[in-house]
């Protein structure tokens, strides 16, 4: 009886949050990403060094519908590499990020983590660190992906927590960087006004 109470009360006090349904979590992906247009084929690489830029331009070349794309193509994309998101340019990676969103929601991702690609740089250990300071100066993760994101708007920032949400509770081994990232961008991007 004792522990029953407890319970209740340790319920009311601290009511655990329901576990984001996947499919709901999918829907919101789509809706919020639906008028993103495709950036162009000109636009599709962020990066000038190495082959894999140049490989992910080639494959993704005319592919402008991100919801007709294969789940094994996204996952190995480009050339089997599976770096596709560490390459896109700022405009791709917000029109492609929703099929991998969706993809990984779906369980079909072995090569590509779209939680790292959200959260690196965010998190209370890679926040301060400086991404290359003989080429970038004191410029640091947090500033680098703060750009970056700075492309998606409040629904679409909002559709992100709620995948990040559903991933933290599926995936103990990134919980502590989901929550971090979360509390130090994610949230104020989600509850920014729009303007």
């Amino acid at each position: 009886m004792m522990r029953k109470l407890i319970a209740a009360v340790q319920l009311q006090r601290y009511p655990t949050k329901p576990m984001p349904n996947s499919e709901a979590v999918k829907l919101q992906i789509r809706s919020a990403f639906a008028s993103v247009e495709f950036p162009g084929d000109w636009c599709l690489r962020g990066s000038n060094e190495g082959d894999e830029p140049f490989l992910l331009e080639q494959e993704f070349k005319g592919k402008t519908d991100w919801q007709a794309l294969d789940p094994a193509f996204i996952d190995r994309a480009p050339d089997g590499y599976g770096s596709a998101l560490s390459f896109f340019s700022d405009e791709a990676f917000r029109f492609y990020l929703p099929a991998y969103l969706i993809t990984d929601i779906d369980g079909k991702l072995d090569m590509h983590d779209p939680v790292f690609h959200l959260t690196h740089g965010l998190t209370d250990e890679t926040r301060g660190n400086r991404v290359n300071p003989r080429r970038y100066g004191e410029r640091t993760w947090f500033d680098e992906q703060g750009h970056r994101f700075a492309v998606f708007d409040r629904e679409q920032a909002r559709a992100i927590v709620s995948y990040l949400e559903l991933k933290r509770e599926t995936d103990e081994f990134q919980r502590d960087e989901i929550d971090q990232a979360i509390a130090n961008y994610w949230s104020g991007r989600a509850e920014a006004s729009a303007g």
